[in-house]
């Protein structure tokens, strides 16, 4: 019965896409800022190709073949103890969380500009705390949820990727260096959700939609969970983004640590 069931269900097959080069990890000045927030050399985004038609209700199917597909292992890496090194034991289970992801533009980031936040000239409020020196307002409605200003961005607009990918990148690695604007966070956001999103225009409205579907992903060998790292910490992240048009699927993550100081 079980081989039974598994005639059935869909295997996907993937090949890595060698010449699919992401704009914002050739951009020197985004290169500058991952340095400075901790991040270079331990953030990456591959991009394969797949061989079936994605159906969102198939993700977890998806996800577990796509971390045993022997295309994707030969190119896959995990970090450990600074370096990057292959999978050594076979993935058995997955977790997949489907992110929603419907942004076609900022304007989910205003609210921030106006509730105190950030001054009129972009730069942060700086506040006190009893643990981080030279803490600002941003961080805090970031991560306290009894800060004055943590819901002026609503719940559902908190789960949007848009938003993860602004939060993963404010709180940067284990030594980021801190920005004093709001700038550099929103440009790069901004940079790195266009390369990693695709969207369609509608031929008669003429809105633009999102066509991608996002998978936050989390992968299990025997021993426990080994992907995108074995210790559970919220800056390191994995996210399956999937173009079902097109058949393509770029893996993005982030193990966190101490990051390149050079490029």
């Amino acid at each position: 019965m079980a081989g039974e069931k598994w005639a059935f269900e869909q295997n996907f097959s993937f090949n890595l896409l060698r010449s699919k080069k992401l704009s914002f990890l050739q951009d020197r000045d985004i290169l500058n800022l991952l340095m400075k927030w901790s991040m270079l050399g331990r953030i990456s985004a591959q991009s394969y190709s797949f061989d079936q038609y994605f159906h969102p209700y198939n993700s977890e199917t998806f996800a577990l073949c796509f971390f045993r597909d022997p295309n994707v292992l030969s190119s896959l890496k995990k970090m450990e103890a600074g370096a990057w090194v292959p999978l050594d034991k076979p993935v058995v289970s997955v977790d997949v969380e489907p992110v929603q992801c419907t942004k076609v533009s900022m304007e989910l980031f205003d609210p921030i500009y106006s509730c105190g936040i950030v001054r009129p000239s972009g730069h942060l409020v700086k506040c006190f705390h009893d643990v981080y020196p030279d803490y600002d307002e941003l961080r805090q409605m970031l991560q306290e949820e009894d800060s004055v200003h943590h819901y002026v961005v609503g719940k559902e607009e908190r789960g949007e990727f848009l938003f993860r990918l602004f939060k993963h990148l404010c709180l940067g690695g284990e030594l980021c260096q801190y920005e004093d604007s709001i700038d550099p966070y929103i440009s790069t956001t901004k940079q790195i959700y266009k390369d990693l999103i695709s969207v369609q225009k509608d031929p008669e409205t003429k809105e633009i939609s999102v066509v991608s579907t996002v998978l936050k992903v989390c992968a299990y060998d025997e021993s426990g969970r080994c992907f995108p790292e074995r210790r559970e910490e919220e800056q390191a992240f994995a996210y399956l983004i999937v173009d079902p048009f097109k058949r393509h699927m770029t893996l993005f993550y982030h193990s966190y640590g101490v990051g390149n100081f050079t490029l």
